[in-house]
């Protein structure tokens, strides 16, 4: 088998790391190329690099954030009530995995949704799939899937992402049909997920937005256990 055809070989099975690998190698001198062994885990860890990079893409492009912001460009100061150890301890997702929310509040402009953005492209970079949402998108999403009958898909596929990101949270008041979606939406995710949530209200004002005070108070319950 000579070398064009195990290099052709390569793409069609869709090892395209391998197959870039292999032909970097092929084109070195004779006494430069690796040997069997060591070709073999050169061409396998291009080819794990070429698969995370690409998932890594896919999942940043179906998060739809807001930000392409990145945890290093997070500017941490007392003045923000943001540390860079509790950046650190955030950056290792390890949150999500336990199921835990991030709740962060500020006035308008104070880099809230940046912030969000940024933890959620370092969890599509560490290979968890994200989705970000802002209220009025989520809110057009719920009615629609109400009107056209996929509501409890949308229900399911939500339910599916480790990490959601839900920004601008009570700029409008919530009615009871939209709070027993959003509480449902919790519910699901509750102590398994990990939710995001960005509002410019402090977070002890957040049932006062939701018109039903029983369900306000469920919602507020739901996200402010186990949070951050």
């Amino acid at each position: 088998m000579n070398r064009e055809q195990t290099l052709h070989q390569l793409i069609e099975l869709g090892l395209h790391g391998m197959a870039e690998g292999y032909e970097a190698i092929i084109k070195l001198p004779i006494n430069k190329q690796p040997e069997g062994h060591m070709m073999l885990a050169q061409l396998a860890e291009k080819e794990y690099y070429n698969k995370k990079n690409k998932r890594q893409e896919l999942y940043l492009k179906l998060s739809k954030l807001r930000y392409k912001s990145t945890l290093e460009d997070v500017t941490c100061s007392p003045k923000r009530n943001l540390s860079k150890e509790t950046l650190t301890n955030l950056a290792d997702c390890m949150y999500i995995k336990m199921g835990m929310n991030i709740l962060i509040s500020g006035s308008t402009g104070c880099g809230k949704s940046y912030l969000a953005c940024a933890l959620a492209y370092e969890a599509c970079a560490k290979g968890i799939k994200a989705m970000y949402f802002n209220m009025n998108k989520l809110t057009e999403q719920i009615l629609l899937s109400k009107v056209d009958g996929t509501y409890l898909k949308m229900l399911a596929r939500l339910e599916k992402y480790p990490l959601l990101v839900l920004d601008d949270f009570g700029l409008q008041t919530i009615n009871k049909e939209l709070a027993l979606a959003i509480l449902q939406i919790l519910e699901d995710r509750y102590n398994k997920k990990s939710t995001i949530i960005v509002s410019q209200l402090p977070v002890d004002k957040w049932a006062q937005v939701i018109s039903d005070p029983t369900i306000g108070d469920a919602i507020v319950d739901r996200i402010i256990y186990n949070a951050h």
